[in-house]
């Protein structure tokens, strides 16, 4: 084997060169991101959804009211229709 062809090939390549790779690495970049005001929105609406409540006090009060006084009334025909409703959604 020949050392003196790899120290030919080794100057035309310049790979003992050790100032370019550290120039190269001197360089700093910042990683940047940016949200679009949709994206915004979107947060803002999620964070409002999440702070609220799952139960409607003020609809279950009403509806306690109603039971416990005799006055609420169930209409029939809607209550078979959910009822025909969730019985396909089995199916």
């Amino acid at each position: 084997m020949r050392i003196e062809a790899y120290n030919q090939v080794a100057q035309l390549y310049k790979t003992s060169n050790a100032t370019k790779t550290t120039n190269a690495a001197a360089a700093t970049f910042k990683d940047q991101l940016q949200i679009s005001q949709a994206g915004r929105d979107y947060q803002v609406a999620k964070q409002a959804v999440a702070k609220a409540s799952d139960i409607r006090e003020d609809r279950v009060a009403e509806l306690k009211n109603k039971i416990n006084d005799g006055t609420y009334q169930v209409s029939t025909n809607d209550f078979a229709a959910k009822l025909l409703e969730k019985y396909n959604a089995l199916l």
